[in-house]
């Protein structure tokens, strides 16, 4: 009997990982999982940041996916790290600051390659217009934003992704 084939590893940042990236996290699970995929990706967020390191999701984000119908109750904020690298084979940030960043610890130009705009995805993004604003300062409006922003990304990731499901 054949050994099953390792899931293909998918990792969502931002900058303090208890808004945008949890967010993403959360529906893009739920994407896969709907599509009969959700045994074949793994998938898990992080920040760029470590201020918020082991704390839950921003009330404000949970709130808003709760809404929604998403269960937003096991997250807890991690910090990315250069071990990322090694633990992903695809790494997708928010916005450029999230990029620049995470492109500075690769430890290879080949592990470059692995960074996306989470919204290079987005079919109603241009490519001006890549990055998941961060609603942190803003009201629930912002994340109800966010919220739309990352349910239709999620969807054309995840058919962009079937073919890579192993």
């Amino acid at each position: 009997m054949a050994a099953a084939a390792a899931p293909y590893r998918v990792t969502l940042v931002c900058l303090g990982n208890i808004c945008r990236s949890p967010m993403a996290h959360v529906v893009l699970e739920d994407r896969l999982e709907a599509a009969g995929l959700g045994d074949r990706f793994t998938v898990t967020s992080s920040g760029t940041g470590g201020w918020h390191t082991g704390d839950p999701m921003d009330p404000r984000a949970a709130a808003t996916l709760t809404e929604a119908g998403y269960d937003a109750s096991r997250h807890r904020a991690r910090k990315f790290s250069i071990d990322s690298y090694a633990e992903n084979d695809l790494i997708l940030v928010m916005d450029h600051s999230n990029e620049a960043d995470v492109l500075e610890l690769a430890p290879t130009v080949e592990e470059q390659q692995k960074v996306r705009m989470y919204r290079s995805f987005d079919p109603e993004a241009g490519p001006d217009d890549l990055e998941v604003p961060d609603p942190w300062f803003g009201d629930e409006g912002g994340f109800t934003r966010v919220l739309a922003m990352v349910e239709r990304t999620s969807d054309a990731l995840t058919e962009h992704l079937r073919p890579s499901a192993p």
